[in-house]
């Protein structure tokens, strides 16, 4: 299938969890996750400006798939499945295929994916399994991870009909994109990280 050209990007939005209930206890437990629900407000300009440079620079793929190398491993360390602490389902998404349609759009746009969910929130130093779903039947898809300086950390295949998991432990706190090399602009996301979470 060929590449679309889609312009346009949804940035995520941070949602905050419900309001806590009444109470010492419970005014207790919300000054102690203060550090990180403020580190999270911190980074919405980080979120913004990332998104905005996500949309416009598309980046051409390497030339083969690896895993981060030595000096990428300070930023993630990455693993096969087996490590991990918590795990994470992304799937692929046809948005507008020859398929599916509207024709209107594939000749305008090409064909256009996403991933889903296209915000992930993780804890630093935490063992985190992601593991991607690739729905479509004649479709490849990939994943490149981003440094903060839009380097590409590792890049790695994601098959068609197959489900494709590293566990991903992070080392520094952070806003990290990712996208599907072969589906730009419009396929990808973020990976925000926090810092590590309190024990209960």
């Amino acid at each position: 299938m060929g590449r679309n050209r889609a312009r346009g990007y949804q940035r995520p939005c941070l949602h905050r969890g419900p309001a806590p209930g009444a109470g010492r206890y419970s005014s207790i437990k919300v000054i102690e996750r203060l550090p990180s629900i403020a580190c999270a407000w911190v980074l919405l300009p980080t979120l913004f400006c990332a998104s905005t440079a996500f949309a416009a620079s598309p980046l051409k793929p390497p030339g083969h798939y690896y895993l981060p190398d030595a000096a990428a491993s300070e930023t993630v360390t990455v693993s096969k499945p087996g490590t991990e602490q918590a795990e994470i389902i992304v799937v692929t998404q046809p948005v507008a295929t020859k398929e599916s349609g509207p024709q209107e759009t594939i000749k305008m746009f090409g064909e256009v994916y996403a991933f889903s969910p296209q915000t992930i929130v993780v804890h630093r130093d935490k063992p985190t399994a992601i593991t991607f779903w690739n729905l479509q039947s004649d479709d490849d898809h990939d994943f490149a991870l981003l440094g903060a300086d839009l380097s590409i950390l590792m890049y790695v295949d994601l098959p068609p009909l197959k489900k494709t998991s590293y566990v991903f432990t992070f080392h520094r706190e952070g806003l990290f994109d990712f996208k599907c090399m072969q589906h730009q602009p419009t396929m990808g996301g973020q990976i925000m990280v926090l810092p590590p979470a309190r024990s209960e």
